[in-house]
């Protein structure tokens, strides 16, 4: 069977082509320097993650997230614009190109992780328990010694009762149906220990300087970290890049600033000399 020459120069060009690997789609990262601002995703009604001030500005440990990778990308911490979500859309507001990146306290698991690609993580979340500076009990384990005697409030919840009993056996529950009422419940004395998440005692001990005091036991671990959509190794890099280089490296300041204004903890420098990632 003869073939004709132009034939054969269709054929080898059609081969080609097939050998050859598209052009990949722009990152991330390229849009987001062309256009010149982040658009971030995030929240506005949970202190001290992202929250109004006094004056309507947003403000919290996730939106300082923020201003860390905008000052990466444009040298200007200010440089975002901010999509005020509710939980249920941080997922679908990345999958949906509506932002390029959510920082909103958002627990890595596995199942998410099919539908979002996460960055290093940025904190390290738990269940604490809070006391007043004053009270019957020194720490934990003065708690966990008083058995039945010690009195726990915690907010109302189906696993209330399991959750403090993993870390006090033999303490006694009062579930509360709002978060002021487990501190008031502390404050009045019907309970000698508030449980809640760890960041949130935090917070209201910094927010009630020299009342309160962290018992000093934590539980429950769970990792927060920001989402970018999935496919997009460039842009995941970059940002994993920007926070790793706040928590470890020339941006450590402003991360420990931020840390201390929400968290009211004071941040040891990362060691010089030896990567601390590899020891």
């Amino acid at each position: 069977m003869t073939i004709s020459f132009r034939t054969g120069v269709m054929s080898l060009a059609a081969a080609a082509l097939l050998s050859t690997p598209a052009l990949a789609d722009g990152s991330k990262l390229d849009e987001v320097l062309a256009r010149g601002h982040l658009v971030l995703g995030t929240g506005s009604t949970n202190a001290p993650w992202h929250f109004k001030s006094a004056d309507d500005k947003l403000q919290g440990f996730d939106v300082d997230m923020g201003h860390i990778i905008a000052k990466a990308l444009f040298g200007d911490p200010e440089k975002i614009e901010y999509v005020n979500q509710s939980s249920d859309a941080r997922i679908p507001n990345i999958t949906t190109d509506k932002v390029d990146i959510t920082c909103q306290f958002m627990t890595v698991t596995g199942e998410r992780a099919q539908q979002v690609a996460f960055t290093i993580p940025y904190y390290r979340e738990g269940v604490g328990l809070m006391l007043k500076a004053d009270g019957k009990y020194g720490d934990y384990a003065a708690l966990k010694a008083a058995g039945s005697s010690a009195t726990i409030s915690v907010l109302q919840n189906v696993y209330a009762e399991t959750m403090v009993h993993a870390a006090l056996p033999d303490a006694t529950v009062d579930q509360y149906d709002s978060v002021d009422l487990i501190y008031q419940a502390l404050e009045s004395g019907r309970a000698d220990a508030v449980a809640t998440d760890q960041s949130s005692l935090a917070w209201y001990m910094t927010q009630n300087p020299g009342r309160y005091k962290d018992a000093g036991y934590g539980w429950n671990p769970q990792t927060y970290a920001c989402a970018v959509k999935r496919g997009d190794q460039d842009w995941l890099n970059f940002v994993n890049t920007a926070l790793h280089e706040a928590m470890t490296g020339v941006e450590f300041d402003f991360y420990a600033k931020s840390f201390k204004t929400w968290f009211g903890k004071d941040l040891t420098p990362p060691q010089i000399g030896f990567p601390v990632e590899f020891k």
